[in-house]
């Protein structure tokens, strides 16, 4: 069993002791924590503009996706957060994005999303949100885990339990909010008569997406695993070696595209009409591609994506005349950065779409109407747009170290062996080489460091990962 506890959340398996697995004792005290932090937070800012803040209820929004274990977490959760004086809106099945959006639209204190992400069925996980609907900063995440630890919370007399409500209207919601987009174009959509392939992963994607295309005006889907089970026919997370069924089903079929999302949808994969994967790290650089192609003269054109995502979004921001920015790994890094710079979009290369114009996280569903728009006005296939961008090779791999060893001692060895290369520090090492990168990260809960490299040639990211691998080694035999 496992039980992962992070500044971004608990996550773990269902079952097991406490403590061991995500038990409903670890459910309740990591609610109870999240919700002193949501008083104590509410509390500050009425004390800093009393005028914006005394009338706001204290409301919690929490919303699901499928998982079979979701709803029994779900009550857990709704339960504590009522226990300490909050009213509960519950949006049930729904979409991370779609709670994300909730929060400020009902002007709520905070949310929790109830999914594991990408993880298989047997985990689940408490996603938290501020009062903007974005994820907690790393120092709030500090602040709820030390809460949790030493148990500094307390609940609620009966007379002032709070209330709890359900509302099954947000993804309807979300949608027409991307339907009034201004690059969002309904009509050039329903005119192509596109026929598409959508995998829902038996969760939240299964209801949101065909909904979505359907108010495009997209006639022909086909839909397979889109019944909300929360028993996934195949590994969640998005990657070519998880989706050969829809390949191959795009691949013996009549489609223009394939969709795929994971179970909260914040992820977006998408399969050409030859069944072959249009590449999750290019998800992002086509629909930057098609952002700022309309971004209208004097407007900004700045992008940002995370240090381990290829650099074919830097080459078509450069492009089309605007900056690129990296930011470290993770989505809150990601936010922090595009409103620093003010980034028209941005995002991660596993299919992570961030729209500022829509909301600040990650968002398939956005995603997918952008998309579309896009090679609805593009004379070609989907597989002619991919071949518009640079062709960049990932390569992605690992070494494992002894719990000895100081994993933080090892990458200073490697930033000092390369120092008369670009070394960026703000998350792990990573080096830039003439047209190619290696990004080194150590892992938060285990003696490992992650390694990814960039080349236009797949050779040359093999090659220039196993060297840096070589590197590692003789530093830690040294």
């Amino acid at each position: 069993m496992s039980l992962i506890k992070s500044i971004s959340g608990i996550r773990g398996t269902i079952g097991g002791k406490v403590g061991e697995g995500l038990s409903p004792i670890d459910v309740v005290k990591f609610a109870a924590a999240y919700g002193k932090w949501v008083s104590n937070a509410t509390a500050q800012m009425t004390e800093e503009n009393a005028e914006e803040t005394t009338s706001q209820n204290q409301k919690i929004i929490i919303g699901r996706d499928a998982r079979v274990s979701g709803e029994l977490v779900s009550q857990l959760v709704s339960s504590t957060l009522q226990a300490m004086g909050f009213d509960v809106l519950d949006l049930g099945l729904s979409t991370t994005p779609t709670v994300e959006m909730a929060v400020p639209m009902e002007n709520a204190n905070g949310g929790i999303i109830l999914t594991a992400s990408h993880n298989p069925g047997n985990w689940n996980a408490l996603k938290l949100l501020n009062q903007k609907g974005e994820f907690i900063s790393a120092k709030e995440g500090e602040e709820i885990l030390r809460i949790a630890e030493s148990d500094d919370y307390e609940f609620v007399k009966v007379s002032d339990l709070g209330s709890y409500s359900t509302d099954d209207t947000y993804l309807q919601k979300h949608i027409e909010k991307i339907l009034e987009l201004p690059l969002v174009d309904k009509e050039a959509i329903a005119a192509k008569d596109f026929k598409i392939a959508v995998d829902g992963v038996n969760s939240s994607g299964g209801i949101a997406v065909p909904m979505l295309l359907e108010a495009l005006g997209v006639k022909q889907v086909d839909k397979f695993y889109c019944e909300p089970t929360g028993i996934f026919q195949h590994n969640p997370e998005p990657l070519p070696e998880n989706l050969t069924h829809i390949c191959s089903t795009i691949k013996s079929g009549n489609y223009n595209l394939g969709i795929v999302v994971d179970p909260d949808v914040d992820r977006l994969a998408l399969i050409c009409e030859d069944g072959t994967p249009f590449g999750e790290e290019y998800t992002l650089v086509a629909i930057s591609d098609y952002v700022l192609q309309h971004q209208d003269e004097g407007q900004t054109k700045n992008t940002v994506s995370n240090l381990s995502s290829t650099q074919a979004l830097k080459d078509i921001t450069l492009k089309a005349g605007g900056e690129y920015h990296a930011a470290a790994v993770g989505e809150v890094n990601v936010v922090e950065k595009m409103k620093e710079c003010n980034a028209v979009i941005g995002g991660e290369g596993n299919g992570g779409i961030i729209y500022p114009e829509l909301h600040y996280g990650r968002d398939a569903l956005v995603g997918i109407a952008l998309f579309l728009t896009q090679l609805a006005k593009f004379k070609g296939s989907t597989k002619m747009l991919r071949a518009k961008y640079p062709s960049y090779h990932i390569s992605k791999n690992k070494i494992e170290l002894t719990p000895e060893i100081n994993v933080d001692n090892v990458l200073v060895e490697i930033s000092d062996k390369y120092k008369s290369y670009p070394v960026n520090k703000i998350d792990g090492v990573k080096i830039q080489f003439d047209s190619e990168w290696v990004h080194l990260r150590k892992s938060n809960t285990e003696p490992i460091i992650r390694i990814y490299s960039e080349s236009q040639s797949e050779a040359t990211a093999e090659h220039l990962a196993k060297k840096i691998m070589q590197d590692i080694k003789e530093i830690i035999t040294q």
